[in-house]
């Protein structure tokens, strides 16, 4: 028996009288009644299906439940309108498609929110805690905007104004809307300095209009946040430098990046930064180091962000496809590039940094024979000499940035010569791509691919 449409209602806190006459039959005429128990009990007697609460954890439940009622009329109730942050796009994927829902929504919590405030709907940032990290919370965080927070429940309020205070935001106004819509209805105000009420309605959204402290650092949207927004021991790939980096790595949203020798996790995080559904892997050897980028990544508010622990390209096995790969670490471990290299699609890009002339040397190798840019970066910076300012020249950075042809051949051994031929190649010409390379000309020595140096990002 084929599987009858699924009718999915969205109810408030107004309940049963809130509704739309159609969604108001269609749960009487459902057999089955799918929702949570504080929406079930929103029913009333008239609606004779058999209810079903939602186990826990949902997600993976869901096409089991479904099956389960193969053929019978099935209603399943949403907070609000479904299909904004809601069980509709949970439906849509575990069935693979719409078509076989039907979706009558509710205003949902968010609309109430802004009528209630008066605030445009088209000029604020949602955000949604439930079953999300708190510290996702912090990349939404600039002077002036306005915020709608989904709490997950009764505490949320606390914890966002205890988040506002440690990010620099304490000064923002908290407006805490509960029960929207129903007869409960009701609205708490304070700042995240002063907040001191106590839990109320688990059923609430938050509204902040964010206000930063004067002596709060400013993080803006475009790489290259200052050095002092990272916790680091001096493995940074520094503001300048990361600022081109993620220039040439150019994230995209929905996209993967690997980020290998992660260091103070800077370039993951960015590219994170750049777009809520980016993604980001950090690949770091150093136990202490891959903890760091942990935190950095909580802070600076992007909590997804994955690191694994361990050395590449070993700790590569087992990894998504990325869309970019950066290297800032360990260039020279044998087979790193050619691995990173076979990783990638048809498109994707490659960017490694170097302040080493034996990685440089590796990196002019791969540039002759696959093309892209070879940049050099160098930056100084204006510091006191006696009584005048002088340059102090920061460590020249090497930077190899190239995308992967649709049909690209790998070497997959390092070409080897003499020590003495890694450093300094021979006259030959141009440095220019010049596709495979012959046996004249410059590549690493054997030492130089086995002993890579301290895995992390550039200190330049």
């Amino acid at each position: 028996m084929s599987q009858a449409p699924v009718t999915v209602v969205g109810i408030g806190a107004d309940g049963w009288p809130g509704l739309a006459p159609g969604s108001q039959e269609a749960l009487r005429r459902a057999e089955v009644i799918v929702g949570g128990p504080r929406q079930l009990d929103l029913l009333p007697p008239d609606c004779a299906g058999e209810r079903v609460a939602w186990p826990s954890p949902l997600r993976p439940a869901v096409p089991g439940l479904l099956a389960a009622h193969t053929g019978r009329r099935v209603c399943v109730l949403a907070s609000g309108d479904p299909m904004f942050f809601g069980i509709g796009r949970t439906l849509v994927d575990a069935l693979g498609t719409s078509d076989g829902l039907r979706i009558l929504p509710h205003p949902s919590s968010v609309s109430y929110a802004c009528a209630r405030l008066g605030w445009p709907l088209d000029d604020i940032e949602v955000r949604s805690l439930v079953g999300r990290p708190l510290g996702a919370l912090s990349a939404a965080l600039h002077p002036g905007r306005r915020l709608l927070v989904l709490s997950a429940g009764a505490d949320t309020p606390a914890e966002v104004a205890a988040l506002l205070r440690d990010r620099g935001f304490g000064p923002s106004p908290l407006t805490v809307l509960e029960q929207l819509g129903g007869a409960r209805e009701r609205r708490v105000e304070g700042t995240a300095d002063g907040w001191n009420h106590a839990p109320g309605d688990a059923l609430n959204v938050i509204a902040v209009d964010c206000r930063r402290a004067e002596d709060a650092l400013r993080l803006p949207l475009t790489p290259g946040l200052p050095d002092e927004a990272f916790e680091h021991d001096g493995q940074l790939t520094k503001r300048h430098v990361r600022a081109a980096t993620l220039a040439a790595l150019a994230p995209a949203p929905g996209e993967l990046l690997w980020d290998i020798g992660g260091g103070s996790g800077s370039i993951g995080i960015e590219w994170m930064r750049a777009h809520r559904s980016c993604r980001a892997v950090s690949v770091e050897r150093d136990p202490v180091r891959a903890a760091r980028v942990a935190r950095n990544a909580e802070a600076l508010g992007v909590p997804a962000l994955r690191v694994v622990t361990g050395a590449a390209p070993a700790a590569l096995a087992g990894l998504p496809t990325p869309d970019a790969v950066f290297i800032g670490g360990g260039l020279t471990a044998p087979g790193l590039l050619a691995a990173c290299w076979d990783a990638l699609p048809a498109g994707g890009r490659l960017v490694a940094n170097t302040v080493t002339l034996e990685s440089e040397a590796l990196l002019t190798d791969w540039y002759r024979r696959h093309g892209g840019d070879l940049t050099r970066l160098a930056v100084a910076h204006a510091v006191p000499v006696g009584g005048f300012t002088g340059w102090r020249q920061a460590m020249p950075v090497t930077q190899w940035s190239v995308v992967k042809p649709a049909e690209s051949v790998v070497a997959r051994a390092e070409p080897v010569v003499e020590p003495a031929e890694s450093v300094v190649p021979p006259a030959t010409g141009p440095l220019t791509p010049a596709g495979p390379l012959t046996p004249a000309e410059p590549l690493v020595t054997p030492a130089e691919s086995v002993v890579p140096p301290a895995e992390g990002e550039t200190d330049a």
